[in-house]
């Protein structure tokens, strides 16, 4: 997440920080349920936005690292680690190419981001780099669909949502980039929903500064689907206005070693 990536999502920290979809989700709670027996002293947030999943740690580690391209998503992050009462680290850098030594965490994360990265696997081993031997890498994402027809009209919403959006990846396709970086998969969930009772297409857009011409186009999209595309993505129709509830894969997995 580079170039115009970063520099439209520096415009966006303030969205991002007060977004009902980053803040807490059924996700980040399931995360905490996996990681619930083991000991994490350290966190790396990779293309952290405004850190709520870095911060959600903020009571069991005592090393929370936010990376970012992002100055500003960096100074949301920093800020709201303070409010917590927490002192937070924060690292200019793409998630390609991070400046922190190898095997320096015990959990490594990125949370509705990677769609934006322009080489996931890469980035997946970066993310395995930096976790230490038997750490743990967790991923939670926008999925993409089996179903190639369902898969191309879910990339043609999310790239009129974001023109910055790369690709909602298959949990298949996930594993994949796992076990390309080295990692054992622990967990896989997938089907999940960041927002179930969804969030409007207006807000979805307001959040991601889309405009009005985007969130019309998305209208006029979602109203022509079929409904077995409706359906199968989770999108409900109430009172005239289209619900997202922003489907998501978890994943996670180990850094094998000692």
């Amino acid at each position: 997440m580079q170039g115009k990536s970063a520099q439209r999502f520096n415009q966006m920290a303030s969205n991002f920080l007060n977004s009902e979809v980053h803040r807490m989700s059924p996700t980040i709670r399931l995360l905490h349920e996996f990681t619930g027996e083991y000991t994490v002293d350290s966190v790396c947030d990779v293309a952290c936005g405004a850190g709520h999943l870095a911060i959600s740690f903020h009571e069991r580690a005592q090393r929370l690292v936010g990376v970012d391209p992002s100055p500003n998503m960096l100074s949301a992050f920093i800020n709201q680690a303070r409010e917590k009462g927490v002192e937070a680290e924060r690292i200019e850098s793409s998630a390609e190419r991070i400046p922190l030594p190898d095997d320096s965490f015990d959990l490594v994360v990125s949370r509705l981001a990677p769609h934006h990265f322009e080489d996931i696997g890469r980035a997946v081993k970066e993310m395995g780099r930096l976790a230490r031997p038997g750490g743990r890498v967790a991923v939670i994402d926008l999925e993409g669909y089996e179903n190639p027809d369902i898969d191309e009209f879910n990339h043609t919403l999310e790239v009129l949502h974001d023109p910055t959006h790369v690709r909602s990846y298959r949990a298949s396709q996930w594993k994949q980039f796992f076990v390309d970086a080295g990692l054992d998969i622990l967990k896989v969930q997938s089907g999940l929903y960041e927002r179930p009772s969804g969030v409007s297409v207006r807000r979805w857009c307001e959040i991601a500064s889309s405009g009005e011409e985007a969130e019309r186009k998305i209208q006029e999209e979602l109203r022509k689907a079929p409904k077995h595309f409706l359906d199968a993505m989770g999108i409900d129709e109430r009172d005239g206005t289209f619900y997202m509830p922003i489907r998501t894969v978890l994943i996670m997995g180990q850094k094998l070693g000692n």
